[in-house]
Order: C-alpha cells, then sequence, then structure tokens
C-alpha cells in the first residue's frame, strides 16, 4: 500500500515543489493581477504573467530549456518536430517563433498601422527630443559594464530605456537571449508604470513656471515660418523615404523599423489597402501578441529568474526609463536657454516609446497646472520620435555587438 502512495504522490507535482516554484507562483499572479485587475498593459502583461505560471507548474515540461538542449551533436538545432517531440510545444514556438526574432517585427507592423506621423511631421523640431530621451539606454549601457554585465547583456539591459518592449525583446533575442525573461517583463512592467515614473521625474526636473508654458500661445506668438500644405502626400512618401534611408546608414534597424514604416504606409495610402492595414493591427498582431507573451513568460523558469543578475535587470532597467525621462526633459531645458519660443519640457519627457500612453500622462500633468494647455499633439512629435530613436538605437548595438 506505501508504494502505490509512493508512486501516487511521484505521478502529481507535489514531488518536484520547492519555495523557488511557490515564489514564481507569487511573481505570476502579480503580473495577473497588473494586468487583469489593474488593467496595466493586459494584451502583455496576462500572457506573460501565464506563460511564468506554465512554466513554474511542476512537472509540466512547460518550461522553455537551456538551448544546449536542442542542438544535435555536429551543434545544428533540432528539427521543429523533434524539439516538439522531446521539449514540448512551448518550447516549439519558443524555438520557432522567438528565436528567429520572427515577433517583434511582425508586432512593429502593427504598431506602424497604428502610429500617426503627422504630429511629429507638423512638429519636426520637437522630434530631435526623441533622440535625446534615449540617453538612457547608453547611459545604464556602461554602468551595467561596469557592474559586470557583458557588452551585449549591458546592451540588451539598457535597451530597456527606450520603452519599447518589442524592441528590448528583439534586441535581446539577437545580443543575450538567456536574459529574455527578465528584461522583457521588466520592459513592459515599467512600461505600464509609466503614469507614475514620468510625473515623478517631471515634478523633480521642473519648475511650476515650466510645466505652465503655454504651446498653442507660443504657437501665436512666433507662428511657424513653414507649413506643409500637402500633408496626405507627405505621409505616404515619409515612411518611404525614411525606411530607405535609415535603413542603408543601420541595416540592423531594417527588420523592426522596416515593418514599423511598411505598417504605417499602408495605413496612410487609405482605402485601396485598407484591408491590409485592419490584418495587421488586427488579427496578424493580435496572434503575435499571444505566441510573444506567453513564450517569454515561459523563459522565466525559478533558475532563470531567481538570481542577482535578475535583481540587477530589474534596478537598471527603472534607471534606464527614468535616465531616458529625464534626458528628453534637459534638452529641452537646454533649448529653452536661447529660444524665444520656449517649450514646455513636458515634451521631451515623452521621447519614450510608450505610443500614446506617455503623451497621454503628460497632457494630464500640464492640464494639471492651467486647464486650457493641451500639449498632447506636441507631445506626439516627440513620443512618435522616440520609437523610430528606440529601433536605431537597436540596430546601432546589433550591428557593433552582435
Amino acid at each position: 500500500m506505501s508504494d502505490i502512495f509512493s508512486n501516487l504522490t511521484e505521478m502529481t507535482g507535489f514531488s518536484s515543489m520547492g519555495w523557488e516554484t511557490i515564489l514564481m507562483w507569487v511573481i505570476a499572479f502579480v503580473l495577473l493581477y497588473l494586468g487583469i485587475r489593474k488593467q496595466y498593459e493586459p494584451l502583455l502583461l496576462v500572457p506573460i504573467g501565464f506563460g511564468v505560471l506554465l512554466a513554474n507548474l511542476p512537472g509540466a515540461g512547460l518550461g522553455i530549456v537551456d538551448t544546449s538542449l536542442v542542438m544535435n551533436a555536429d551543434g545544428s538545432y533540432m528539427s521543429l518536430l523533434d524539439i516538439a517531440s522531446k521539449h514540448g510545444i512551448m518550447n516549439l514556438l519558443y524555438f520557432s517563433l522567438i528565436k528567429t526574432g520572427i515577433l517583434p517585427p511582425i508586432i512593429f507592423m502593427g504598431v506602424g498601422v497604428l502610429t500617426d506621423f503627422g504630429p511629429m511631421l507638423r512638429n519636426l523640431k520637437l522630434s530631435l527630443f526623441g533622440g535625446a530621451a534615449q540617453l538612457g539606454i547608453f547611459s545604464v549601457l556602461m554602468g551595467a559594464v561596469l557592474l559586470g554585465f557583458t557588452l551585449p547583456e549591458a546592451a540588451s539591459l539598457g535597451i530597456i530605456g527606450g520603452a519599447d518592449g518589442p524592441t528590448a525583446i528583439y534586441t535581446t533575442i539577437k545580443l543575450a537571449p538567456h536574459l529574455l525573461g527578465p528584461i522583457a517583463i521588466a520592459a513592459y512592467s515599467y512600461m505600464a508604470m509609466v503614469p507614475v515614473i514620468i510625473p515623478a521625474v517631471a515634478k523633480l526636473l521642473m519648475t511650476e513656471k515650466e510645466f505652465k508654458i503655454h504651446m498653442k500661445k507660443m504657437d501665436k506668438q512666433y507662428p511657424p515660418k513653414h507649413e506643409i500644405k500637402n500633408l496626405k502626400t507627405v505621409k505616404i512618401i515619409f515612411p518611404i523615404v525614411l525606411g530607405v534611408i535609415v535603413s542603408v546608414l543601420v541595416p540592423s534597424s531594417a527588420p523592426l523599423l522596416g515593418m514599423l514604416l511598411f505598417g504605417n504606409l499602408v495605413k496612410e495610402i487609405g482605402t485601396s489597402t485598407s484591408r491590409l492595414a485592419e490584418a495587421a493591427s488586427g488579427p496578424i498582431m493580435n496572434t503575435a501578441t499571444i505566441f510573444l507573451g506567453l513564450t517569454v513568460g515561459a523563459t522565466m523558469t525559478s533558475g532563470v529568474f531567481l538570481s542577482a543578475q535578475t535583481l540587477g535587470i530589474i534596478v537598471g532597467g527603472l534607471l534606464a526609463f527614468a535616465i531616458s525621462i529625464a534626458g528628453g526633459i534637459l534638452a529641452v531645458k537646454c533649448y529653452n536657454l536661447f529660444a524665444k519660443k520656449k517649450i514646455n519640457p513636458l515634451v521631451g519627457a515623452t521621447g519614450l516609446s510608450a505610443v500614446p500612453m506617455a503623451s497621454r500622462v503628460a497632457n494630464e500633468m500640464a492640464l494639471k497646472y492651467d486647464k486650457s494647455n493641451h500639449i498632447l499633439q506636441y507631445c506626439m512629435a516627440s513620443n512618435v520620435s522616440g520609437v523610430i530613436g528606440s529601433a536605431v538605437a537597436a540596430g546601432v548595438l546589433i550591428s557593433f555587438l552582435g
């Protein structure tokens, strides 16, 4: 009888459960709570949280295995059928969709459909602050190297400062795939915390007078000298020209930026390509998001997450975020020292890629100080340029370190 009970126990997951399993369950439940109850990036935190839960179900075999376990003796990868047979569905999805770098560009294509470059094209000067906000990427990269991270690991950590989940995942896949889980969770968690982080940094660096800088009054006082006459045509030409220029200068950015600009192009063309736009931003993007979230979450086994390196990623990611916001704000403050037409530094704070959340947060802050000070369209100029800036920064890092 004792043998029967012993065999029954071994059949269940209780035999392999430990405190590490319980802790990973708690982390999964926290992510699910943030996504379901708090509505923080639910489209990604819910799949990621459930993926973490699946990866840490004892005996289920749903966690992503080390790359060495899917290699043949000659150094080549197993076939997908062999991976599925030996390591299950999550590993099949991971090595076919994530490890190959397919899903982030597909998601970027959908993001391109949802992006409007109009505010940036009308305010090209403001788009420069989207570049200044990439300061956090390279600052944290250097700091991480000093703390003992390798250059590829440090680059993957620093890219969190771009506030762009697909970019962070794509860069990490190329440079430090063993850190994919912690970096993805840090990136999306901090993106969800944009309504907290931006106000905290802005209040630390800005004066009340700067919060009250009224962008529309500045436009009336100093009207723009040049206006785009045929914006529709420019918005169609822009993604084609930008895609060619950036891809020639930084070829490694083409997979992300090229798909982003293609998505934007099919939207801007209008009714003749509307079906393509709807597919890219609808079923295709949603399907990619599901598989991306589940498989990234499944990389978060206890052995990967419960380490000092993961703690460094969490702290470093927050610093990268904060420094990027501060970089945009300080760039505007420096510009205002020499310009008659002042710019609200909150515009610089939105140089992150968290579109359009960062712009909405900045606009709400400006309205608290002046109910007539609507700066959303100005913030979007910097915000959208931040998407381009982070993709280019990722391409530069991959070119040098990949």
